[in-house]
């Protein structure tokens, strides 16, 4: 399976996608959450980085895998994720669903408070705009959190 990273430019005073790698991985379903982590973690090694680092995969409407972003790179104990940036980047693309990853570089998979608000008002506004958020997975070493597994999604 071929996975494509993106990220988003200015040309023409307009936002467009741009291709900026492609790695080779093989192939996944994407719907169970011990496979995102796996995937995450080999390419691009997000339990062992030492800040923040949020990603959002995108899905087409078969749950398939049309592309990776990241999102934002932030500090030891937190990292920006906007909603106009995430839905942006998943509209250009055409997904359906989306899963939002980030990593807790401490090792304590908990969500903190914020990350709770922030899956809420990321659910929201993906009911609105027609894009599912299926989940949005915190990993710390080698554990995780999946918010859809504990009921919050």
């Amino acid at each position: 399976m071929r996975i494509n990273f993106y990220d988003t430019r200015i040309e023409d005073y307009k936002t467009v996608l741009i291709k900026e790698r492609a790695v080779n991985y093989k192939t996944v379903d994407i719907r169970e959450v011990n496979i995102v982590t796996e995937l995450l973690n080999t390419i691009v090694s997000l339990n062992t980085m030492g800040e923040e680092h949020c990603y959002m995969l995108a899905l087409n409407n078969k749950k398939k895998l049309i592309g990776v972003f990241l999102i934002s790179k932030g500090t030891v104990n937190m990292t920006s994720m906007n909603l106009r940036e995430v839905f942006i980047r998943a509209l250009l693309i055409g997904a359906s669903s989306i899963i939002l990853c980030h990593n807790h570089p401490s090792g304590d998979t908990e969500p903190s408070r914020q990350d709770i608000e922030v899956t809420k008002a990321f659910n929201e506004l993906g009911r609105l705009l027609g894009i599912a958020l299926l989940d949005h997975i915190i990993i710390g070493g080698s554990e995780y959190y999946s918010f859809m597994e504990n009921g919050i999604l």
